[in-house]
Formats: structure tokens, sequence, C-alpha cells
């Protein structure tokens, strides 16, 4: 099935690495053209490099209020158009409530929450018919997950938002969409494997908890992520949809 990609232009956030990454490989695979960003200037030209030619990098924090003007003004500068784009963060910190201090929650609520939302607000402004808002999210929006306290109070709020959104861009023929990864096998999962006392027991212990029993691939979710972001699933709008291997029993 052709997606519809070819020539679009996405900018993918958070893509240096992890799933903002896999899904920026997957959508010039299929020929659309990408902006990544990451806050580490030389993680994110190598990042473009891997790429190629339909890649170019921004180095700029989602926390920082002139990301999103500087992300839109690159993919029209350098691709001559902007048709979606897919806010992916690296988690915030793992721990129990008692944990995690006020400065890890400001610090979180700046780049994983607010930094999305000036994104996508700008984006709006920006995006015509066709086009896409994305939102990395996690299996958290559902149900929360031990020792991310963190992630489990933001992450609903967001995809809150991301319904929200949905409602107010639809009837200009914008589409907003939310990706729930589960186990994937990132090195952001494989730490949290670590912080157990056997990690191999650990992810063990979470393959046998979902149904296809293993970890996912980063390309497996990529490819998700670029169709929800395609025009093929140009009716598909205000979704959340778990990347998981069945792990979400609940409809």
């Amino acid at each position: 099935m052709d997606l519809g990609l070819k020539d679009r232009v996405y900018i993918v956030t958070g893509a240096t690495r992890g799933l903002g990454n896999a899904s920026a490989r997957e959508l010039v695979a299929d020929g659309a053209k990408v902006v990544v960003s990451g806050r580490d200037e030389k993680s994110v030209a190598d990042a473009a490099a891997a790429l190629g030619p339909n890649a170019v990098g921004v180095a700029v924090d989602n926390a920082d209020p002139e990301a999103p003007a500087r992300l839109i003004g690159a993919a029209r500068e350098h691709f001559g158009r902007f048709d979606g784009v897919l806010v992916s963060v690296g988690g915030p910190p793992a721990g129990f409530v008692a944990d995690n201090s006020d400065e890890q929650w400001q610090t979180a609520f700046e780049s994983v929450f607010l930094g999305a939302v000036r994104l996508a607000r700008a984006a709006s402004a920006e995006l015509e018919a066709g086009g896409v808002i994305g939102f990395v999210l996690s299996g958290s929006v559902y149900e929360p997950i031990p020792g991310l306290t963190i992630s489990n109070g933001l992450r609903p709020g967001l995809a809150g938002f991301a319904k929200s959104l949905s409602d107010e861009l639809g009837p200009r023929g914008v589409r907003v969409v939310g990706v729930l990864p589960g186990r994937i096998d990132t090195d952001r999962v494989r730490e949290l494997d670590a912080l157990s006392a056997d990690p191999e027991a650990t992810r063990a212990a979470s393959e046998s908890r979902i149904p296809l029993r293993r970890y996912g691939s980063p390309e497996e979710f990529g490819r998700v992520a670029a169709f929800l972001l395609s025009p093929a699933a140009s009716y598909l709008t205000g979704v959340m949809v778990p990347v998981d291997g069945g792990a979400r029993h609940g409809f």
C-alpha cells in the first residue's frame, strides 16, 4: 500500500534516538522529508546525516518557547512546505511519589507537556487540510505504570489535550493522533529494566504479560507512527493507538 508520503514534510522531535528516530527513519524510507530535533547539536547532526538528504537537523529543546517557530521555519526553508509534526520527547525521570522533586516535576512539565502544547498550537495555526499532529504518549494514558509517577501524571493530561485539539481542528481537515508505546526495545526501556536487581528477570516477567511474548522493535513502532501521520490514515483522528503487543486488555 502506498502511504502517500512522497515529498510530504514532517517535523519529528526527540529524533536522535529511540522512538522518534525510528519514526523519522520510517517516514524517510517511504518518501517523506523530515526535520529532526534534539537537544544535543552533534547528536542531531549525526541523526540527520544518517537519514540522508531528505532530512535536516535542528538542535533545540522542546521546552524552549522558540522551538516551534524554529522547527516550522526549518521545514519551510529547507523543503518548502509543512505537513505535520510528531511530538516525541525522552521519558521523564523514573521514581515513585516520594522520589521525585519539585524540580523534576517542573522540568518534565516544561518539556513533556507544555513544550508539546506549544508546538501543537503553533502547528495548528500553520497546517492546512490534510495536515496532522501526532503525539508519542505512553500506555500510562490508560493505566499507571509502577515507578513512573511523573509520566503517569503528565501523559494522560497530554492525551486529553490531544482529544480536545482533534475536536477543534477536525472541521479544518487537520487530524490529531496519539501513539502509545508499550515495552518497545529502546535504550529508555532497557534503562528502566536495569533499575531492578535482576534486569533479565524483569524483562522476562514483562514479556510473559504481553500476548505476543516479546518486546516490540523500534521499527515496528515507527511503521505505525508513519502510517498514522500519512494520508493513508486520512479518516483517523482523535485516536490513541497502543503499540504494545496486546498488553492493554481493555477496549
